[in-house]
Order: C-alpha cells, then sequence, then structure tokens
C-alpha cells in the first residue's frame, strides 16, 4: 500500500498527477512541469518533500555516534547550533548508502534529513547503532517537510511570518533557526535561495495554504528533478549508490581526512582508493542538438565508454545537459550515444544554472 503524506488531499484537489515514488503517491506536476520550474527560477514554488525521513538523535553519545557514522565530520558542527552539514552514509566498501544534512540543534542533540527512497536501509541502521551506543534516537514521522524555493522565498517568508521570521531571514545557506514551531532550514535542492520547512504534520495543509495563498506556485517531482540537474546535484540511485564512492560522485570535497585517527565506517576502503586513484569520475556535459540525453546513455570518451548518470532537456539552457560517469582519465572529445546516432557534448563543470543564471 503506497504511503500518503499529510498533503496528499492538496495534491489531488489541486489536479495534480500522482506517481509512485519510492512507495509513496507523490504529486509529478500540476499541469506543466515546464511553468513549474519556470516559478522556483524567477519568483517562488513549493514542494511536498514529507516523505523524506526526519530522525533527531540526542545524548552525550550523539556526537561520537555520528562522527563513527559519517564521512563528514560533525564536529565542525562543535559550538555552532543552527548550523547544517552535508555528509554521505557508506558501507565499509565506501559505497553511498545515502546522502542528507545533519543540523546540530544544540550541544547534544542533532537532526538528520536523508532520502525517501533509502528510508527502509537507513533509519534502521541509525536506531540500531543509537540503541547500541545509548543514543536517544526518534524517527520523527510525525513531521512534514515544504521546500520553498526561488528568489521570492526570503520575503514570502516575510510576509506569512513578520517579525518571527527574522531569525530564519538572517540564517546563511546551511543554517536553520526556528519560527514558532517550524524548523526553517535556509537549504535546498535547486540552486535558488529559499528554506526547508519542517512541522508538525497537522500543521502542514494550513501552511500549504497559505503558501499558495501568498502566490506560490506548488510543483512536483518533475520540476524538482530538472532543477537539481541545472543546479549540478547529484541524486542517489543515479550519480551514487552503493557500488559508488563519494571520490568518484565528485563528493570528495564531504569526506573529512582530518583527524587521521577519526575511523568512520567506509574509511580504510576510501583511504585505499585515494591511494591507488579512482576509476571513474562524474563531471557534467552540454549535449549538441535537441534530443535529450537520458539516464543510462553510453558515453564515448578517448579512454573507454562511460554512461549517462542523469540527462534532461535544461528550460534555462534550452538544450539538454547531463551528469555523466566517464573512465577517470577521458580527455578531449566525448560523445553521447542517442538513439543509435552520436552526438558532441561539451565537458563542463557543474553547476550548469546558479540562482537563475547559466554558469556553463
Amino acid at each position: 500500500m503506497p504511503q500518503r503524506t499529510p498533503l496528499y488531499d492538496r495534491h489531488v484537489g489541486a489536479g495534480a498527477r500522482v506517481v509512485d515514488f519510492a512507495g509513496w503517491e507523490m504529486p509529478l506536476h500540476y499541469g506543466s512541469q515546464l511553468a513549474e520550474h519556470q516559478a522556483v527560477r524567477s519568483d517562488v514554488g513549493l514542494f511536498d518533500v514529507s516523505h523524506m525521513a526526519v530522525t533527531d538523535l540526542s545524548g552525550p553519545a550523539a556526537r561520537g555516534l555520528l562522527r563513527q557514522q559519517l564521512a563528514n565530520d560533525v564536529a565542525k558542527l562543535d559550538g555552532r547550533p543552527g548550523q547544517a552539514l552535508y555528509s554521505c552514509l557508506l558501507n565499509e566498501r565506501g559505497g553511498v548508502v545515502d546522502d542528507l544534512i545533519v543540523y546540530l540543534r544544540d550541544e547534544e542533540t542533532y537532526r538528520l534529513v536523508s532520502n525517501a527512497a533509502t528510508r527502509e536501509k537507513v533509519r534502521p541502521r541509525l536506531l540500531e547503532q543509537a540503541q547500541q551506543a545509548g543514543v536517544t534516537a526518534e524517527a520523527r514521522d510525525d513531521l512534514a517537510m515544504v521546500a520553498v524555493q526561488g528568489p521570492r522565498a526570503t520575503s514570502l517568508l516575510e510576509q506569512l511570518y513578520g517579525d518571527e521570521a527574522a531569525a530564519a531571514l538572517a540564517c546563511k545557506p546551511f543554517q536553520a533557526a526556528t519560527v514558532g514551531e517550524v524548523f526553517a532550514g535556509r537549504t535546498g535542492y535547486t540552486g535558488e535561495d529559499g528554506f526547508e520547512l519542517i512541522l508538525p504534520a497537522d500543521q502542514a495543509p494550513a501552511l500549504w495554504d497559505r503558501l499558495t495563498e501568498a502566490g506560490a506556485q506548488p510543483c512536483g517531482l518533475g520540476a524538482r528533478d530538472s532543477l537539481r540537474l541545472e543546479a549540478g546535484l547529484n541524486l542517489n540511485g543515479n550519480e551514487m549508490d552503493e557500488e559508488t564512492t563519494p571520490l568518484e560522485a565528485a563528493l570528495g570535497w564531504t569526506v573529512a581526512w582530518a583527524p587521521e585517527d577519526r575511523d568512520f565506517v567506509g574509511r580504510a576502503a576510501l583511504e585505499e582508493q585515494h591511494r591507488q586513484g579512482v576509476a571513474w569520475r562524474l563531471i557534467g556535459l552540454v549535449v549538441e542538438g535537441r534530443a535529450p540525453a537520458r539516464a543510462g546513455y553510453v558515453v564515448r570518451t578517448d579512454a573507454g565508454d562511460g554512461v549517462i548518470t542523469s540527462g534532461a532537456h535544461s528550460p534555462t539552457l534550452g538544450g539538454p545537459i547531463a551528469l555523466a560517469r566517464i573512465p577517470a582519465d577521458a580527455e578531449g572529445d566525448f560523445r553521447v550515444v542517442i538513439r543509435n546516432r552520436e552526438a558532441a557534448a561539451r565537458r563542463v563543470k557543474p553547476p550548469f544554472v546558479r540562482h537563475g543564471k547559466v554558469c556553463v
């Protein structure tokens, strides 16, 4: 039986095309993926991301547990309540089980926001490890999450909450503050400014109504994916998985090597790969022509074949863009095989679009 978020009735009432996503009935779009994409780039859009997993960990041993479980080091958050950290959760082979955001709420309390598609693997692992470490862990299925993204996101928050929003509006990227009962993280998945609002589930429909009445555009999974691709952000299951390490997924910057005695899960495998050098790397491509280069398509290089991990038409660039996994020593020309024809592709460094501006 598919699961539904507290906002399911709002999606159906607005005429959304609802699809199954990782066992959840979620809106794909509300009539036009393109209009939703452009609303986020030029104004403000809303995403129901309540299917993501929120887990709170607390207690004197919480910090030590997360330093052992995550490839990035939560010690970077010490003394900085409200600060967030992006990290990968690895297996012993160094493969990416999940990517997540961890917030420091106070000295001994952390909030983790992880992916919907991996919740059945990640939640049990975190809860089991927490129990063994004597850490209090709470799966916060009583909460909902709404992402407000776009250049008008800050003014919209101020319009709704007035002076109460001051602390959230003062946040820099990857910081969080509370607005009444709302936990507002200045994060997102679109390449635009905005907030991810975490609040009691029974309050989510009323918040959604207020945001839409103020002119925010409801957006579905389709726009969320085209926006994140333009932003050059990885998608779990595409750019990273349990067979792909952060070093192969352009996420080496999220691995905290120091201090050398922090023995996090997957460290030994990553150190060995770091010594030997990676066989694959993730790059961005701008593809010639009009046909989109879809995930799974072959990329021809002078060092052997690679593969498109994510690809689509970019509404902002007006043509096809892609992320691709290629042999690490590939140089020179790149050609994508689309319907048995080869299309030339230009290698670029993501993001493709940031804050509405083309970067490549």
